[in-house]
């Protein structure tokens, strides 16, 4: 004799509901609870409580915030190909946000605890190292899309 199929839940799963605030058990969760635009407003509100922390707390965000409000305006004034200046405004914007990752890895590393380990040291580590790859990265775009702009405007003379 054959089992009997699992009867279904009382409720649709939760992919086909609406109401974010219900897990992939059925169960409501107690952490969501806004749905709909008071959600996508209060993820705005904490997003931009989220930068002004980094400004805030963060001298290695506020040092690459200067860079990128400095080289912002200058990738909009270069003459380049819109892709061309995706990229090199992209690069910048991919700066800051690695270094947002950074800093809440390292926040919530610091909130476990301040004692020295060797895993609380590898995933600053690493944390940094994907800094450094971005910064990289950045200055890469910059030097190939913007270096022989600006070399050819010092050589004619701006």
């Amino acid at each position: 004799m054959k089992p009997l199929p699992p009867s279904p839940p009382n409720h649709p799963p939760a992919a086909l509901t609406d109401n974010n605030s219900i897990d992939e058990t059925g169960t409501e969760s107690p952490f969501k609870g806004n749905i709909g635009i008071k959600r996508a407003y209060y993820a705005l509100f904490h997003s931009c409580n989220g930068l002004m922390l980094a400004i805030r707390h963060e001298s290695a965000f506020r040092q690459e915030l200067t860079l990128a409000i400095l080289l912002l305006p200058v990738a909009l004034l270069l003459p380049v190909t819109a892709v061309e200046r995706v990229l090199l405004i992209g690069s910048v914007i991919l700066v800051l946000i690695v270094e947002l990752l950074n800093s809440s890895v390292e926040a919530a590393i610091d909130r476990i605890s301040l004692e020295r380990h060797r895993l609380s040291k590898r995933a600053k580590d690493l944390g940094s190292a994907a800094v450094l790859l971005a910064l990289a990265l950045c200055l890469l775009t910059w030097g190939c899309l913007a270096g022989p702009i600006c070399v050819s405007l010092l050589k004619n003379g701006l």
